[in-house]
């Protein structure tokens, strides 16, 4: 993987905690920033450029916009391959993996073609190469290789976008997003859930998320809900690493004409913050959206990363579960009108059709199929097709047999390795 976003971990940790739960001690599971870990200057600065350019929405548009035609990311990626590829094949052999899977857009052209390379040459055994797309709907062209032995993507969007870069509809399996396996778990009743976190059971509540770096105008947001609900209404607001933002909202004014505040830092109960809220204001991240879907929470978005995260806002209000606005005043008063002078049947009804948008079960599914993809290699797509290919170009018997249960159960237990961004 590749620290760009925390919502690239967060999909490869997810898919870990689906096997381990599914699967037990049978899988051995290895999450690696392959940018970072085993690359060389400049480009195991990756994460730190990525971090750079999304705070400078320009640049990172222009970078976006320009990389993503193939006739530019295609000879791109074959130029770094060259200035990289020792390093990723001293990774691979370190590894040793049965299944190599990417849950970031920069990790499946160079890896695959390294693999190949491998294979071909008898310096490793033939593997498949999975690659679990973890945008909703925007997707940047370097997510699909034809090269990959399968691609596992959200939405009929990403499907369409996949088999327009060549990729075969057989390579293309839909099950949703991969969300933690906790958001599948059946919660307590959500006064007692409130209860235990230490909130008013009675209470409307709104949760207002900042992700990992607490990024986003949380503060102004704080003040203008404050002002615009007080009293009537509780507030959780998770400010992930954010200490310093931790400390001014704890700071604010309490008690009588002020919203009941709760302020938290970085959270592993994320689903259990959700189960007790009525409502969530975040930026338009895939997986903090697929997550609200599941917990059945309608959605106002707040902003977004320029060109990835554009398309979820048209999801989100199209599908009639939830709203866009960037203005803290504006979302003071959306927010009003939710949870405090709306009508409560309309905004029941934009939960009921957030939760049968949402997908507890995709994780498993996808699980499943990797488990079946370390069985034995596939010659159908992938990297194990170099398997069938002499020094002298012409083709040699296969002596595998291809699998014949893409979704069975498996019985290995190699080690799978999840090549993307944390």
């Amino acid at each position: 993987m590749s620290n760009t976003g925390g919502g690239h971990k967060a999909s490869a940790e997810a898919i870990k905690a689906a096997f381990q739960e599914t699967y037990g001690d049978k899988y051995e599971i290895t999450i690696v920033d392959l940018w970072k870990e085993h690359t060389p200057v400049p480009f195991n600065a990756m994460p730190d450029t990525y971090s750079f350019l999304v705070r400078n929405a320009i640049l990172w548009r222009i970078t976006y916009q320009f990389t993503n035609p193939k006739l530019v990311h295609v000879p791109y990626l074959s130029a770094v391959s060259a200035l990289v590829s020792r390093h990723v094949s001293k990774a691979l052999d370190e590894y040793n993996p049965d299944l190599v899977v990417s849950v970031h857009p920069l990790m499946q052209h160079i890896p695959i073609k390294v693999l190949r390379d491998r294979i071909r040459a008898g310096a490793s055994k033939p593997v498949n190469f999975a690659t679990v797309v973890t945008d909703f709907t925007t997707c940047h062209n370097t997510w699909f290789c034809p090269g990959a032995t399968r691609c596992f993507v959200p939405t009929d969007y990403c499907r369409d976008l996949a088999i327009s870069n060549e990729m075969d509809p057989r390579q293309i399996i839909m099950h949703g997003l991969p969300i933690r396996p906790a958001f599948s778990r059946r919660l307590p009743p959500k006064p007692r859930l409130r209860k235990q976190l230490g909130m008013d059971p009675g209470l409307p509540a709104v949760l207002l998320v900042g992700g990992g770096e607490g990024m986003g105008a949380l503060e102004e947001t704080v003040a203008q809900l404050d002002g615009r609900l007080g009293d009537k209404c509780q507030v959780v607001v998770i400010c992930g690493r954010n200490q310093k933002l931790q400390d001014r909202l704890r700071a604010r004014p309490a008690g009588a004409g002020h919203p009941l505040l709760h302020v938290r830092g970085f959270v592993d109960n994320i689903h259990e913050w959700m189960g007790a809220c009525d409502a969530i204001i975040t930026k338009a991240g895939p997986g903090t959206i697929a997550e609200a879907l599941i917990a059945g929470l309608p959605i106002l978005l707040n902003g977004n990363v320029p060109c990835q995260e554009e398309g979820n806002i048209p999801y989100v209000v199209d599908n009639r579960v939830g709203a866009f606005e960037t203005r803290p005043d504006r979302i003071a008063a959306i927010m009003d009108s939710w949870l405090l002078k709306g009508s409560r049947a309309w905004f029941a009804d934009m939960g009921k059709r957030a939760r049968a948008l949402g997908r507890p079960e995709a994780v498993y599914r996808i699980v499943d199929d990797l488990a079946a993809l370390t069985e034995e290699p596939y010659f159908d797509f992938g990297p194990a097709t170099a398997a069938l290919i002499g020094p002298d170009g012409a083709k040699k018997k296969k002596s595998w047999r291809p699998h014949k249960h893409p979704h069975g159960h498996p019985h290995g237990n190699g080690p799978m390795l999840a090549a993307a961004p944390a």
